[in-house]
């Protein structure tokens, strides 16, 4: 039997955009990939935010524009940190069998990245011993990574770094590759530069890629789909009407505060302490934001402070919502499964020729299979549609297990 290779790409698609197609296509063409795998966060994302549509619609997006098989990032790794959610993603691609991974980054090329790996692990001890040192100053981690990074530049009197690990989607390439190292994959690492529009920048008219953080911002402040729609393959522009149409809200936090604040408050400070993330008192000044605030930026404002990120607290208010405690997180030290969210025929002739490799089991009904991981995915799913639906009454929940993998 002929081998199909495999590149496997760690995605959000929220939502998916000229952007992502132009990386499944550069992706498929510089690593020879006869199939195309995408590991997907689900309804909740790495800089804890909501999905801004769910992930059977993103994961439709996929399929239509060049994936051949969808593979959900369970919630534990979606939500975490960078390294949690590369090890999670990593995990799930070596054991689908991929030959290769793809990432976008701002460097674009895979050598600084291996010269990076290769210095830091010359200095591993003083690497880690000035991350404690920085974050005990009251540095965030994501900055006391960099400073520590800086540490050993010194050390080995390099004036300039390898790669820039400040940027945002280098970052995530670096631990990509520290995770794969980690478990012995014998996948080879692949990047491509990002073109155009960077992970923050605003989306500019006339331009036909932007980010994905843009194009949300566009449409937020327009409320119309048109004023997006340069920017997005006609698949995704199709699914986003049709969601619209049939929800007419899409995910965000100014949209799913009403439900986080009756959540904070009937909790109370003292049962958040319970939950994901949530540490030296941070219980405490969510509670007094969520009292005397009436809108999310209120409360983000209020809450905010140096220690730490926008995106940490997020991800600590990510959990409140979905309930997320710290003894469930301990539960889930590694990705368990393939949760399968969508396929093409070519995915499926994949799947079928290498489902006795697999590394982990193969899950496309979630019925049939138990797990912590999985238990908190469907509560996610359902803490969505839940809050998607709030001002509606109609919320359908099981989702996860009324739904069946897309099949194109």
């Amino acid at each position: 039997m002929v081998t199909l290779k495999a590149t496997g790409i760690v995605v959000e698609y929220n939502p998916f955009h000229n952007g992502h197609l132009h990386h499944v296509q550069e992706a498929k063409k510089r690593t020879g990939a006869d199939v195309m795998i995408a590991v997907m966060s689900g309804n909740f994302l790495q800089r804890g935010e909501p999905a801004f549509v769910d992930k059977w619609t993103r994961a439709q997006m996929a399929l239509q524009s060049g994936v051949d098989l969808v593979f959900e990032l369970p919630y534990r790794f979606a939500t975490a940190n960078a390294p949690v959610f590369a090890k999670g993603a990593i995990e799930i691609l070596d054991a689908a069998h991929c030959h290769a991974y793809c990432f976008g980054s701002e460097d674009g090329t895979i050598q600084p990245f291996l010269e990076s790996m290769e210095l830091i692990d010359q200095h591993r001890v003083s690497y880690e011993a000035a991350v404690k040192e920085a974050m005990s100053c009251g540095m965030s981690y994501p900055k006391a990574l960099n400073e520590a990074y800086k540490h050993i530049l010194e050390d080995a009197q390099k004036t300039d770094p390898p790669v820039d690990l400040t940027k945002p989607n280098n970052i995530l390439g670096y631990h990509y590759m520290e995770a794969a190292k980690e478990i012995r994959s014998s996948m080879t690492p692949v990047t491509i530069p990002r073109i155009v529009a960077q992970y923050h920048d605003d989306a500019v008219a006339g331009n036909a890629i932007a980010s994905a953080t843009g194009i949300r911002k566009t449409f937020f402040t327009s409320g119309a789909l048109e004023e997006v729609s340069g920017f997005l393959p006609e698949a995704s522009e199709r699914l986003l009407h049709k969601w619209q149409q049939e929800r007419e809200a899409f995910g965000s936090w100014e949209y799913f505060y009403p439900s986080l604040r009756l959540i904070i408050i009937r909790e109370g400070a003292s049962r958040l302490t319970s939950i994901a993330e949530i540490v030296e008192g941070m219980e405490n000044s969510i509670y007094k934001a969520a009292l005397s605030n009436q809108t999310f930026s209120g409360f983000m404002e209020q809450v905010k402070s140096k220690r730490y990120t926008w995106t940490r607290i997020q991800r600590m208010i990510t959990h409140i919502l979905t309930g997320f405690t710290t003894s469930m997180r301990e539960e889930i030290p590694h990705a368990s499964y393939l949760r399968l969210l969508g396929m093409t025929a070519n995915g499926r002739d994949y799947l079928n020729r290498t489902k006795k490799e697999l590394k982990l089991p193969l899950v496309s009904k979630a019925a049939s299979f138990k797990d912590p991981s999985l238990t908190a995915d469907i509560r996610a799913s359902d803490i969505y549609a839940l809050a998607m639906t709030q001002d509606k009454g109609s919320a359908t929940l099981g989702t996860d297990y009324l739904n069946r993998p897309h099949i194109l």
